[in-house]
């Protein structure tokens, strides 16, 4: 019976408290203008800090009759800006407040106020704008659905410091795509915004800077303008280096460093520029230190790991300023327990936050170790480094998995590693059960660094294989993404260097010649040349290449001949024409050669090609033909060995190719003039 009066309760709690309410909505009607606005300010005075007030009001309808009241010429100046503080008041409340001012179509209406002439009204305007478009519940592209808004902010940004205030913060928050960018850059806010560099509100100078940070990401048209801006005869990029000084805020030093980051790499400035080098570097680890704050330390790390991404140079410098890499260390340590926060609300902050900590470092952590085998050394003895990835590993949060599996990607490429932490730490177990079920960003990763764990110098390389891995690796070949086709084909490929027979068949199995043939049509040539790989790999050693030409012959070589006839790059060519030299080294394979007059042709056509690369694999494929040893049946009779040679050698004495290897003698290419002598002994042996 209990539950039966619970409603009835809470209805009339509600009435009681929406009656109060409907009240403040109810003088938003009243014929008397004075008496509206009175009603605009004392709703204004109640909705300050108190969420259930804003919600009872929304509710109760009063945002459709403040828009109707704002967007009234009729109205008087001062009850439409208050109306405009009152719909900036509702919109800082919950995330659904702004949902629904966005769906009573606030944004129009506020951009629509911003035509009047009254400054004071424009400011209200601009400051609930900027209020709704920081939420991120709030659609950006509403910013860019009239193109006369954009030139119509930039025309407002000399009104007055609160202007400018307001619109770079809503510019900064709304450029979140290169289109953005561009529409952006097109109306002039580089030589618009610049001077508020400069400005001598920091408020101003803030969003300036933001707002340029955000222009400058991966954006290379905007960064080359950028470094040739002049700032009160200053060059721009010596006022991001005085933005980073240490006497400024910290915020300030962060996002100055952000923007010469996001200019370097997008070309504008070099990596061995004094800025980045003694500047931004500098600065960028400094912030990673532990008297920052959490956010700072994260945005710090992770910006000085963008910034170095590609650049061994920077790496190396970064590994020895401040000790970074113990440095981060602490990032796996935070909050400890005898953490000197005392501010309990930031305490609890931290404790839901420190996720990003591990994040962050384990980012750093992969850039740094991405090209050099001492810093990668050096990150592998940290304390409990190795034990950290792997917990990293399995991480509730998906980001931290991602980093997690970045880093140990980076440290994959080390060939020490390989053999020692990784063999130590087991990492393939926990890899291979991040690889059964993870989106793919994450399979992505992990995949790539299983390639790397299956090379034939890896100790993990048994342990996998026996984990019945050849399956999953099948399994993503057949996914949508290029990106996990290729890794799995790489995987495979790497599994069947120099691997037994019984390896072989199961790959070959496992993947099914359905498959197989189809990766070697794939449109992404990234696939396709790792496909070519795995069948290289695949047809090594005779007895191999025989037992797999007696079951998928009849295929492959119809794949070959499509590859050879289609417009392919020369890798690929190549690649194909080094199968194609495996399969003459076959004892009973090379047969499907010899008797393909077709075939024969096209190696007689690449013999012959403009490119050299192509001239050594075709010529390859001739020398292994006309080779007199080793024939499966010397073992029983030589003679007959030496007749199977001999038609060989005949046929193609006769097809004309003894004529080209004579010519092939004199090439200017020491390799090819080589391969061709070899081949010409063989004819005199």
């Amino acid at each position: 019976m209990a539950c039966l009066l619970e409603a009835p309760l809470r209805i009339s709690v509600l009435s009681e408290v929406t009656a109060t309410s409907r009240h403040y909505v109810d003088r938003l009607f009243d014929p008397d203008p004075q008496k509206v606005l009175q009603g605009v300010i004392d709703m204004k005075n109640a909705v300050i800090g108190n969420n259930k007030q804003k919600a009872n009001l929304i509710v109760l309808g009063a945002v459709p009759r403040l828009l109707y009241l704002l967007g009234q010429s009729s109205s008087s100046p001062e009850l439409r800006t208050e109306c405009a503080v009152v719909l900036g008041s509702l919109a800082m409340g919950t995330e659904n407040n702004i949902k629904s001012l966005v769906d009573c179509h606030i944004i129009p209406a506020l951009l629509q106020g911003l035509l009047c002439p009254d400054l004071i009204f424009i400011e209200g305007c601009l400051r609930c704008l900027r209020t709704v478009f920081i939420s991120p519940v709030t659609p950006v592209q509403l910013l860019y659905t009239d193109p006369t808004v954009i030139p119509h902010l930039m025309s407002l940004l000399s009104r007055s410091q609160k202007t400018q205030e307001y619109i770079t913060q809503i510019f900064s928050h709304c450029c979140k795509t290169p289109e953005h960018q561009t529409v952006l850059f097109n109306h002039g806010a580089i030589q618009n915004i610049a001077p508020l560099l400069i400005s001598p509100s920091y408020k101003v100078r803030m969003q300036a800077l933001k707002c340029f940070s955000v222009l400058a990401y991966e954006n290379t048209q905007v960064s080359m303008t950028l470094v040739n801006v002049l700032v009160d005869g200053e060059l721009l990029s010596q006022v991001f280096v005085r933005m980073m000084q240490r006497d400024q805020p910290i915020e300030m030093q962060l996002t100055a460093a952000k923007c010469l980051t996001y200019m370097c790499r997008a070309g504008a400035i070099r990596t061995d520029d004094s800025c980045i080098v003694l500047k931004t570097l500098p600065c960028l680890v400094r912030m990673c230190s532990k008297e920052h704050l959490l956010e700072e330390r994260v945005e710090g790390a992770e910006t000085l790991a963008y910034l170095m991404e590609p650049d061994v140079e920077l790496q190396r410098i970064a590994s020895t300023t401040d000790h970074l890499v113990a440095m981060l260390a602490d990032y796996f340590k935070y909050p400890s327990s005898v953490s000197a926060i005392t501010d309990i609300k930031r305490l609890d902050h931290d404790l839901k936050h420190a996720h990003e900590l591990r994040q962050a470092a384990f980012k750093l952590y992969a850039s740094l170790g991405s090209n050099d085998e001492d810093i990668r050394k050096k990150i592998t003895e940290t304390e409990n480094m190795m034990d950290r990835i792997v917990s990293g590993l399995s991480e509730s949060s998906i980001k931290v998995r991602l980093a997690a599996v970045r880093c140990l990607h980076s440290l994959s490429r080390s060939v020490q590693q390989l053999r020692t932490s990784f063999h130590d730490h087991a990492v393939w177990k926990p890899l291979m059960k991040l690889l059964q079920n993870a989106p793919d960003e994450v399979l992505v990763m992990a995949s790539s660094t299983l390639c790397n764990l299956l090379l034939e110098f890896s100790p993990s390389k048994e342990p996998i294989l026996e984990s019945g891995v050849i399956e999953l690796l099948c399994s993503l070949t057949q996914s949508d993404s290029p990106a996990l086709r290729v890794n799995g084909i790489w995987a495979l490929m790497n599994m069947a260097f120099q691997a037994d027979q019984k390896v072989k068949v199961e790959i070959v199995r496992g993947l099914g010649t359905e498959q197989l043939f189809r990766l070697l049509s794939d449109p992404d040539t990234n696939v396709l040349m790792k496909t070519l790989g795995l069948l290289r790999n695949l047809l090594s050693t005779r007895p191999h290449i025989d037992q797999i030409m007696s079951s998928h012959g009849k295929q492959i070589m119809q794949a070959v001949t499509l590859i050879l006839e289609a417009e392919h790059s020369i890798e690929v060519k190549e690649q194909t024409l080094c199968i194609l030299a495996n399969i003459a080294d076959g004892n009973t394979a090379k047969e499907l050669i010899m008797t393909n007059d077709d075939m024969l042709q096209k190696i007689k056509y690449y013999m012959g090609h403009s490119n050299v690369k192509l001239q050594l694999a075709a010529t390859f494929c001739i020398s292994n033909l006309i080779w007199n040893e080793d024939d499966v049946q010397a073992v029983v009779n030589s003679d007959c060995a030496h007749k199977g040679s001999q038609e060989r050698q005949d046929k193609l004495r006769e097809m004309g190719f003894v004529d080209i290897l004579h010519k092939l003698t004199q090439a200017s290419d020491p390799n090819l003039c080589d391969r061709a002598k070899t081949a010409m002994q063989q004819y005199l042996a």
